[in-house]
């Protein structure tokens, strides 16, 4: 197994029409380690690889396990048979479906469902986190202090300081990111030319029958190691 500069638990659609959309949309394919060429959507505020530079390097995904550096005494194949093992216990999620959400600056897919379809999903994304933590070297002060920078509340600097990342347990947030920041006025656009180009693919049900463990390499671009089913 190659080596990476850092780790981390995605979920990656299956292969099929979304999981092709994202990957054309970015321009890059986390599953195959190739770049692939943007759509020609009309109605568009400036290029899709500007509109996307920023996510483009992490591929199309869900964050579950927010990338890390491997800790002193482990190593890639450790964790690769720990997730392995992790995922059989973990239960598949379903939920209604992804919807396109403006979050903050920038847009996303946000899964729709009840309480108990969201609580299942941020449940999975808690147990996956603790689960592969002893892989997780200590962030360095400077990637806290980045995130920081954010305005963190205390629930959040406190699960900074433990886990490495504030956006976990009960402040996770699920989404599979589509662009970098826009003005308001840009993330309209962007969205009214997304929404037909996205309506045929979107599944309804959303179901999450996999994790997916990821590397990031030299060039900070974000490859498949292993498709993880989901079996308990």
């Amino acid at each position: 197994m190659p080596r990476f500069a850092r780790y981390a638990v995605y979920y990656a659609p299956e292969p099929g029409p979304l999981a092709d959309f994202g990957a054309a949309w970015l321009g890059w394919d986390i599953a195959t380690g190739t770049e692939v060429g943007h759509p020609d959507l009309p109605g568009l505020p400036r290029p899709v690889a500007d509109l996307t530079a920023t996510p483009r390097k992490y591929g199309f995904h869900g964050t579950v396990k927010p990338p890390f550096r491997l800790a002193k005494g482990h190593d890639a194949e450790g964790l690769e048979h720990a997730a392995e093992h992790l995922a059989t216990r973990l239960e598949p999620v379903t939920l209604d479906g992804l919807a396109l959400t403006r979050l903050g600056s920038f847009l996303a897919l946000t899964p729709q469902g009840d309480k108990g379809q969201i609580a299942a999903l941020t449940a999975l994304a808690s147990e996956t986190v603790q689960g592969l933590d002893a892989f997780r070297a200590p962030a360095p002060q400077s990637e806290l202090d980045k995130r920081r920078k954010a305005g963190l509340s205390p629930r959040q600097e406190a699960l900074l300081q433990q886990w490495g990342y504030p956006y976990v347990m009960e402040e996770f947030r699920f989404h599979l990111t589509l662009t970098g920041k826009l003005s308001g006025v840009d993330a309209g656009r962007v969205e009214e030319a997304l929404r037909p180009a996205l309506a045929p693919v979107l599944p309804a049900p959303f179901r999450i029958e996999s994790l997916s463990l990821c590397g990031e390499d030299d060039e900070g671009r974000f490859h498949l190691v292993r498709r993880l089913p989901l079996l308990g």
